[in-house]
């Protein structure tokens, strides 16, 4: 390897002196650096969350009743706490957040994934928080899991849909995706 690249670079100066030195060393260069985010399994292109200005918060409306503080549930006390992105729990009930589907941290196919997940997680801790909130029921009360079917509203907007909005979450569509 070291006498091919021994005449790759006096080719280069032989053909274009020092430019093309340096077109062969920035090519080598970006070519080393897609390698490594290929392995890594790091997507440049791929949306990132688009939030964090809390000023994009809903304001709770007359009919948002509950409140409480939520943290990233662990393996202790599930009573007010964030599983991941489209999962909580709120007075000892498991919920899952209607018409949305999140990447998962607990299974993740790949880093994308997980990433994405813990972003999500966070976001929706973060709405959860910012003030009172309001669980409608829909068409099915539960999952197949037993986990409550409920939409999240805050001022009559959903919560699931502004993480389908940052990129954070898709719409339910009857089957999990792959993300990454």
């Amino acid at each position: 390897m070291g006498g091919f690249r021994n005449s790759m670079l006096r080719a280069a100066w032989r053909n274009g002196g020092w430019a093309g030195f340096a077109v062969l060393t920035v090519s080598l260069a970006l070519m080393a650096f897609g390698l490594t985010l290929r392995l890594a399994d790091i997507d440049l292109f791929a949306p990132g969350p688009e939030y964090s200005d809390t000023s994009s918060l809903p304001v709770a409306g007359p009919r948002d009743r509950l409140e409480a503080r939520f943290v990233p549930c662990g393996d202790g006390n599930h009573e007010r706490c964030v599983v991941d992105g489209d999962t909580i729990w709120f007075a000892g009930e498991k919920i899952r957040v209607l018409d949305i589907n999140a990447p998962e941290i607990s299974t993740p196919r790949c880093q994308r994934e997980l990433v994405l997940g813990q972003a999500a997680a966070a976001r929706l801790t973060e709405l959860l928080n910012s003030g009172r909130f309001s669980l409608e029921t829909g068409p099915e009360l539960t999952d197949r899991y037993g986990r409550s079917l409920r939409r999240i509203t805050r001022g009559g907007r959903s919560v699931g849909d502004i993480l389908v909005a940052e990129g954070l979450a898709e719409p339910w569509q009857g089957f999990r995706r792959n993300w990454c």
